[in-house]
């Protein structure tokens, strides 16, 4: 039974017109009538005599009156509840994002929770990007930031950003121009994670479409931090993103190229479960970290990255 139909059966019968009920809800009469043919049809009754004075109630009418007036009241109840739950936000939120992510987004992503939840308790998290999709289907974590994974299909996934990934090498070796090829990043000794870290695999993939192996002087699970003092210790080379040596590649620290032949490019995207329910005002959350990643770019405070365009589900 359509809980519009029983609306606008309650307002025919108080009104006592379909005329003025249409009038008084702001719609059209004739979609009105629609309904109360359809509600008549399943119900197996006529609910109104006609006249050319309005409309009474028939004897069965006037026993679904009582019963359809204590539906739309819990609907009424039902929708001030929701847009209660929704100002007020959820009573907890975990939001995770891989470590290079969570480094460049987390300070003013809880800046913007505070200040439209203030009630709603904040929980931020790093891991890698599969754990992240592990958690969003387990329903560990409400939200993800993270770099479009393989395995997409599990979550629904926003995608916000394009990001280039650069040649990082040490600031005594040959000078680098703006560009180095995939090819020639290849035949370096390289730092990069263990798998199954995104970037490791990213590697693994071009090195295998360029019918080669990877050239792997040390393997290093800790953060991006370690590998830039390894490289810009002369250990070896790596692949990073240019927000993530930008700092260093100013001061002369470190040697950063853009990888081309072919460019090599990851999405950054927003991640939710698709297998549960949404969090209480899933929409304005996600709206406000669409906010502060299009803030941050436009900024310049996330070199390297362009704003992606297509659609933006995958």
């Amino acid at each position: 039974m359509n809980p519009i139909a029983l609306e606008y059966f309650v307002k025919i019968a108080e009104s006592g017109s379909i005329s003025r009920g249409a009038i008084e809800l702001g719609i059209e009469q004739s979609s009105m009538t629609r309904h109360i043919a359809k509600l008549e049809a399943e119900l197996k009754v006529r609910l109104f005599h006609r006249s050319g004075r309005g409309v009474v109630l028939t004897d069965a009418g006037v026993l679904l009156l009582s019963r359809a007036k204590a539906v739309v009241e819990a609907l009424d109840e039902t929708r001030k509840l929701a847009v209660t739950l929704a100002d007020e936000g959820p009573s907890r939120l975990v939001i995770a994002a891989q470590p290079t992510l969570a480094q460049r987004s987390f300070a003013a992503i809880a800046r913007s929770m505070r200040a439209r939840f203030p009630d709603t308790r904040l929980h931020m998290v790093e891991a890698l990007g599969h754990q992240l999709i592990n958690w969003l289907v387990e329903g560990k974590i409400d939200v993800a930031l993270l770099y479009v994974p393989s395995q997409a299909s599990v979550v629904d996934v926003d995608v916000l950003l394009h990001e280039p990934l650069y040649f990082v090498a040490p600031p005594d070796r040959a000078p680098l121009g703006a560009t180095t090829s995939v090819a020639h990043m290849l035949k370096s000794p390289l730092i990069l994670p263990s798998t199954p870290h995104g970037l490791r695999e990213l590697a693994e993939t071009l090195a295998a479409n360029c019918n080669t192996r990877l050239q792997i002087e040390v393997e290093c699970d800790g953060s991006n931090a370690i590998i830039k003092n390894l490289v810009q210790a002369g250990i070896a080379c790596t692949i990073l993103p240019l927000a993530t040596v930008a700092e260093e590649v100013a001061q002369g620290n470190l040697q950063a190229a853009k990888l081309v032949e072919p460019v090599v490019m990851r999405e950054i995207a927003i991640a939710t479960a698709r297998n549960r329910p949404p969090v209480i005002s899933q929409w304005d959350i996600l709206q406000s970290i669409r906010q502060v990643v299009g803030d941050q770019v436009s900024q310049g405070n996330w070199p390297g990255v362009t704003p992606y365009v297509g659609p933006s589900k995958t």
